[in-house]
């Protein structure tokens, strides 16, 4: 296991003062001084708009803007015109339902799910099956809390025209075999989505290599801004779909008797884009690729087996999730309340997650209302760990 002190981060990013213990990067990611620098340079030096102007600077900003889109290809092993920009992973997944899902569910059709999905992988495709008929299957989980795979085997069949996963789960850090899930799927002639907002800051990924239909993440867990997210789709599913909003960019031509539309993928960017945003996600991903995902998730998975380790003596603590979760630890202390929990760390200058964290019906199977989660990012250290143990007996301690 690589030294959990081997990324030696943290004065890079000005929001984490000393003696703080930042363990919430699974719901957003602290900011390096470069993406800090990239907004500010944008906003203060080069703003302009894209696509629309002719004079110089907007022309600059315009091949900047379809840089980061080139790098965001880059980095998930795509082609540029298969990356659609959109607010964050929400709002690509609810594009994916509604302009995918919904023009090609009909009654007697299928979507399969799984039981850790964070709400955001839930509500869409339950809006787009009341609007079609469509029903809703949900694959269990193993022992450990991963998608158990044999199960969904068993579950798919050519009724199931879309499963829609979670790379990484967002509450107990399990990670899924991508590859046997789009293999399992594809067997059915079922198209996959996956979910991977807390995957691309831990793992490599590579969607060619996946082989999955498309791909969604969200820039602010990736260390960028809040506002900016990504869709992946196959260039021939994007080329196949109809714009979800209509507005400027997105068009072709504009007449009162008909419009035609932009090809992919700004066919799905109506309106003046985040420009900032995107901008601030190249360079998040620079950052991201500068130290390297593989140190990253070794990184991230020595204080996984640390916090486990330590959390694992204290006799009141119930551990949730496999012990090789990706960068996040979920646990209860027997009798308080998570947010008590926090409450109480939050004294000691630690900040963690309390709740249900956007996943109901995963606290439903797991018999609990809500867990403590504390998850990990770049900055983190071993010193970290020693307070979210600290304070977690002094749970214990004023509990009794």
């Amino acid at each position: 296991m690589t030294d959990a002190r081997a990324l030696d981060t943290l004065a890079d990013f000005p929001a984490i003062p000393a003696g703080w213990s930042y363990l919430d990067t699974a719901a957003t990611s602290q900011k390096p001084q470069p993406v800090v620098d990239a907004i500010t340079r944008a906003y203060g030096e080069t703003y302009a708009t894209v696509h629309r102007g002719v004079y110089q600077r907007s022309a600059d900003m315009t091949l900047a803007y379809e840089a980061a889109r080139t790098r965001v290809a880059r980095f998930i092993g795509a082609q540029p015109n298969e990356c659609v920009f959109v607010r964050g992973a929400t709002e690509a997944i609810n594009l994916v339902a509604h302009s995918y899902a919904g023009t090609v569910l009909k009654p007697g059709d299928r979507i399969l799910l799984s039981m850790l999905e964070h709400h955001s992988n839930i509500v869409p495709w339950q809006m787009v099956a009341e609007r079609t008929g469509a029903a809703i299957d949900v694959a269990p989980l193993d022992r450990e809390g991963r998608i158990d795979l044999d199960a969904m085997a068993a579950m798919l069949r050519p009724e199931h025209k879309l499963v829609a996963l979670s790379h990484v789960s967002n509450v107990l850090g399990s990670v899924l075999d991508v590859a046997r899930a789009v293999e399992l799927a594809h067997g059915v002639g079922a198209r996959i989505l996956i979910d991977g907002c807390q995957a691309v800051a831990r793992l490599p990924v590579d969607v060619a290599a996946l082989g999955c239909d498309f791909y969604v993440f969200s820039g602010h867990k990736l260390y960028g801004p809040t506002g900016i997210g990504v869709l992946w789709g196959r260039a021939e599913l994007l080329d196949a779909m109809p714009p979800w909003q209509g507005g400027g960019a997105m068009i072709d031509r504009v007449s009162f008797e008909r419009t035609t539309y932009a090809p992919p993928p700004g066919r799905f960017e109506a309106g003046t884009p985040h420009i900032v945003g995107v901008l601030g996600l190249h360079a998040a991903i620079d950052y991201v690729d500068g130290l390297g995902l593989g140190a990253i998730h070794a990184h991230e998975g020595a204080l996984v087996a640390r916090a486990r380790d330590a959390l694992g003596r204290i006799n009141s603590v119930r551990l949730f999730g496999p012990d090789s979760s990706a960068g996040i630890v979920s646990f209860a202390v027997e009798g308080v309340h998570p947010h008590d929990v926090a409450t109480i760390l939050d004294e000691g200058q630690v900040a963690i997650r309390a709740g249900h964290h956007c996943a109901q019906p995963l606290m439903a199977a797991l018999g609990v209302e809500a867990t403590a989660r504390a998850s990990f990012g770049v900055y983190n250290g071993p010193q970290d760990i020693d307070a979210l143990v600290k304070g977690v007996e002094r749970v214990t301690r004023i509990f009794g």
